[in-house]
């Protein structure tokens, strides 16, 4: 018995030094969390916009050699939608864009007192076009973006007319004007920022100045205004700044808020 006594208690005695030796051991830490996702620009989208359009036009003629400013610059709603791609490297996004816009009426003009009467030449200018590269630096959600490209106007309802006499010209499907194309075209430089609140869903504020070239019109021989005169553009433009939303198929890793 005094042998089993003794047994026990050696082994009792080990039991508690290997017990308290390994309390006295160091706890292994944890693995480190897996490094968070970065935000990419990367893929394609589309969104839809609103804003507001200002356009400015002046026309002269070769018999008055008088300026018709149309208007001044003339302010119209506008909205509509855009599609694109981004492609991210690094901190920089490159990219293409094409947007639509149908535009408010705006057909007015400032009448000018001349010796065959008081001429008015109004236009109006009903949807708005363009296709630019999109370049920028994203800082994680955020992306300063600038554009160039061209753009498109589709104008009607471009007409002449003698406020004394009530007379007008008009270009139409009808045409009473020669030379006068409904839809012009010109170059286009813009700068805006977007900013991705969800992994998807986007939103940005732009400004785009769409340089438009000029045109001509010619009035007829047998017309009862200004019969033979040619009117000739300048200074044409459209100045645009828009608000709009994109969501955007992203091909890089999802984003962290």
């Amino acid at each position: 018995m005094k042998f089993k006594t003794l047994v026990a208690s050696v082994a009792f005695s080990v039991l508690g030094t290997a017990v308290a030796g390994a309390a006295d051991m160091p706890m292994k830490a944890p693995p480190p969390p897996p490094p968070l996702p970065v935000f990419s620009w990367t893929g394609f989208y589309v969104g839809g916009n609103i804003g507001g359009a200002w356009s400015r036009n002046t026309w002269t003629d070769t018999i008055l050699l008088t300026n018709f400013n149309n208007g001044g610059n003339n302010g119209a709603f506008i909205g509509g939608g855009q599609v694109g791609v981004n492609y991210q490297v690094n901190n920089f996004v490159i990219g293409g864009e094409w947007d639509f816009d149908w535009a408010g009426n705006h057909n007015n003009g400032n009448g000018v007192i001349t010796p065959a009467g008081t001429i008015v030449v109004t236009n109006n200018n009903r949807w708005i076009t363009t296709l630019a590269a999109r370049f920028g630096v994203a800082v994680d959600h955020w992306l300063f973006y600038g554009k160039a490209g061209g753009g498109w106007v589709g104008n009607n309802g471009l007409t002449i007319t003698n406020l004394n006499t009530g007379v007008s010209l008009t270009c139409g499907s009808f045409s009473t004007l020669t030379n006068c194309g409904n839809n012009t075209g010109g170059w286009l430089l813009g700068a805006g920022f977007e900013y991705a609140f969800t992994n998807n869903w986007t939103v940005k504020l732009e400004y785009d100045y769409l340089g438009l070239g000029n045109r001509t019109f010619v009035v007829p021989a047998t017309a009862l205004i200004l019969p033979g005169d040619t009117f000739t553009s300048g200074n044409r433009n459209v100045q645009m700044v828009k608000v709009g939303f994109n969501y955007l198929f992203n091909w890089g890793a999802p984003g962290r808020y």
